[in-house]
């Protein structure tokens, strides 16, 4: 079960800790898996501004930025999926990306205008008018199939696996690519996605491109101040509407960002190995975050920073005391695509304001 735009998924796309779903068979999946499907659904927010500090965060557009030559697939391919699938890719005519960060890549290797439907997680302008073959993020085969693609691409976490089996009986290509939990996993999703499409030089430009516009955020990360310690940030997953409050941990899938950032990870410092915990305030007095880091809808979703607060335990933390929250658009935050850099950004500039005003 995935989260729906109001419900709780516990991560990247319900929740409750989901069943892993592929093409053959049903397993247990962390909860991290599900937060990087792309935040938490729904339609799109703007750039979220960071919470209690008055600090704007960095302004971007919900756009995609295509690669400046339009590639011409060359046919056809066959890759391995991430289930063990052999899969032969004849045509990139009309592509089905069943995720919000897989339809990402594709719009922009330059195959947006070969994209036939979405994902309810792909959010971005460029896709907002195409049809959603998901239910409450579960998979339509009806929906998807009455499109007539020639190519599926899919996540680990795409389900329900009966989807997955329908659309393969169908006949339709399918493509499973596992998904992205930190920084390092960026070129390999592209290059998989590009490798599947027929597009290789273009994953290639595009993995070179996105790798270039991270590095150079990173180096804009100031260091701290002589005898200053990094700021220590918890990840908080919210959903307020389903009284889900959960505090991210060593396989959040937010580390990586965290880390990037210039700050510690306050949940995996504090010793959580598990992806997500229930907040409480022993887990948050240990964790003892100067930041806190959620999704802007998952902000909204508890009455913003006023609503957070209340929160067992969030008052009386460094980040609590001083209302200090970042808060960034569920759409990107953990996507780990081309639009990374952008999310990278906007974390830094939230956590390291130059005027000083959220220290």
């Amino acid at each position: 079960m995935r989260f729906s735009q109001d419900f709780a998924r516990p991560g990247r796309d319900t929740g409750q800790p989901r069943r892993r779903r592929t093409g053959v068979a049903t397993a247990a999946i962390s909860l991290t898996t599900a937060l990087l499907l792309a935040g938490c659904g729904g339609t799109g927010a703007p750039p979220a501004k960071s919470a209690g500090t008055g600090a704007t965060a960095a302004a971007t557009d919900d756009r995609i930025e295509p690669l400046a030559t339009v590639p011409v697939p060359k046919l056809p391919v066959t890759v391995k999926s991430a289930d063990g699938e052999r899969t032969t890719i004849t045509s990139a005519d009309r592509i089905v990306p069943l995720t919000g960060s897989l339809s990402e890549i594709v719009f922009t290797l330059g195959l947006g205008k070969q994209v036939v439907a979405r994902d309810i997680t792909a959010t971005f302008e460029q896709a907002e008018k195409l049809p959603v073959v998901t239910r409450a993020h579960d998979v339509s085969a009806e929906s998807v199939l009455s499109l007539r693609p020639t190519v599926v691409l899919a996540d680990t976490t795409t389900g329900p696996a009966e989807a997955i089996g329908q659309i393969r009986d169908a006949g339709i290509p399918l493509v499973v690519v596992e998904p992205a939990t930190e920084l390092a996993d960026v070129g390999r999703r592209i290059e998989t996605v590009a490798a599947a499409l027929g597009v290789p030089k273009s994953g290639s430009e595009l993995e070179q491109r996105t790798q270039d516009r991270i590095d150079a955020v990173r180096t804009s990360v100031p260091a701290p101040a002589d005898g200053a310690k990094k700021p220590r940030v918890a990840f908080l997953y919210l959903r307020g509407s389903a009284s889900v409050y959960l505090l991210g941990g060593r396989e959040s899938g937010a580390s990586s960002l965290l880390e990037a950032a210039g700050a510690v990870d306050a949940g995996k410092a504090s010793g959580l190995k598990r992806d997500f915990t229930a907040i409480t305030s022993e887990a948050l007095a240990k964790a003892a975050p100067d930041a806190i880091l959620v999704m802007s809808k998952g902000l909204d979703s508890v009455g913003g920073v006023d609503g957070l607060v209340k929160i067992p335990g969030v008052a009386e933390t460094p980040a609590g005391m001083d209302r200090r929250i970042l808060s960034i658009d569920d759409g990107v935050l953990l996507n780990y695509g081309p639009r990374t850099d952008r999310v990278l950004s906007d974390l830094v500039a939230q956590l390291h304001p130059k005027d000083g005003a959220a220290k």
